[in-house]
């Protein structure tokens, strides 16, 4: 079986919307058009091992969250967020560039991109590690999750839905 055979495919491709980056100290602009995905888009660009930069990432996801109408999203895409997030730095020795949006179908999509083409492995921690299930939590919690790899490293997203 080959690495990729692990993983459900990306069925779409969001390439063709971008945003400047922001700083992490800065919460999102009031949605000025709930139509417009540009307003419901957020994305930054984090240093290599910086474990500190997960907490703001958390922190401006919960705000754009509220701000986009869909707060309940906010605990699981939190910490579903913060895992990718920590993998990404933790495993990788280049940063992570963080995207979410909300679809107009209030369907939010999470994607973190590193620059390694190195597939992330599901572990089976012992019962008293405080690491190694971030991946199984992405699986139980998530609507639909995947890797895609991609020339200049891979993008792990998963995907929720305001219920």
């Amino acid at each position: 079986m080959d690495g990729q055979a692990r993983f459900p495919r990306q069925r779409t491709s969001s390439n063709s919307d971008t945003a400047a980056p922001a700083g992490l100290g800065d919460v999102p602009a009031p949605v000025r058009d709930p139509e417009c995905s540009l307003h419901r888009r957020l994305h930054t660009a984090l240093e290599p091992a910086d474990l500190l930069a997960v907490g703001a990432v958390r922190h401006r996801l919960r705000a754009a969250l509220t701000l986009w109408g869909v707060p309940e999203l906010a605990d699981t895409a939190e910490l579903l967020a913060a895992e990718l997030v920590t993998n990404a730095l933790l495993h990788t020795e280049r940063g992570a560039v963080f995207d979410a949006v909300l679809t107009p179908e209030q369907r939010l999509r999470v994607e973190v991109q590193d620059g390694t083409s190195r597939l992330p492995g599901r572990r089976s921690p012992a019962e008293f590690a405080t690491s190694g299930r971030g991946l199984m939590l992405v699986e139980a919690l998530a609507d639909d999750w995947g890797v895609q790899l991609r020339g200049d490293g891979k993008v792990t997203w998963f995907e929720l839905g305001a219920h």
